[in-house]
């Protein structure tokens, strides 16, 4: 059943489009879960991606799948590390980053605005959402955009098409790990 979520919710970051996404994955068992992503982890890792789970909230686990590579890359940069520096992150390297994003998702009651820099947001649209408390944007996709709406909106059909054809795949029978582009 992870399988079907991460076509659904992660096809981007497994074609190596995105540095990540987010999303909750339902359980019943938490044997069973940790079963599985352990799985999960041993595939994702030989391809240069991570899975960890950020929160448990009731029967759910919010799951975060990312490129490690490339999530090293944006957490480097000037200015991502100055907005994160600005709420308070600490960090030599992603994993310490991601962390600290956890620890920061388990005491907000919503999700942390910064989490766009984790996703692989632009950096202005990040910085934009926060200025403007989530308002005023030029449009919405996958996320909102404050700043080259032409670019997002590139962005956001490479993205949609990219989930159609990994999900038409995945329901014609390849499996998901033939559909994760190693890093």
């Amino acid at each position: 059943m992870l399988e079907e979520f991460l076509i659904r919710h992660s096809a981007p970051t497994l074609a190596g489009l995105k540095t990540g996404n987010l999303f909750w994955y339902p359980w019943e068992d938490r044997k069973q879960l940790e079963g599985i992503l352990a799985m999960w982890e041993e595939i994702l890792r030989e391809k240069g991606l991570k899975i960890t789970v950020m929160k448990i909230n009731g029967k759910r686990a919010l799951l975060y799948v990312y490129r490690k590579s490339r999530l090293e890359a944006d957490l480097q940069r000037r200015e991502t590390r100055q907005m994160l520096k600005e709420e308070g992150y600490t960090y030599t390297a992603a994993r310490e980053a991601v962390e600290i994003l956890k620890e920061r998702i388990g005491t907000c009651g919503a999700f942390p605005h910064e989490i766009g820099l984790f996703l692989g947001y632009p950096e202005a649209d990040v910085k934009g959402f926060i200025e403007n408390e989530g308002r005023n944007c030029k449009c919405c996709g996958c996320w909102k955009v404050y700043c080259n709406e032409c670019d997002a909106r590139k962005t956001f059909r490479k993205f949609k098409k990219c989930e159609a054809v990994y999900e038409k795949l995945f329901l014609m029978g390849r499996p998901v790990k033939k559909l994760i582009v190693a890093a």
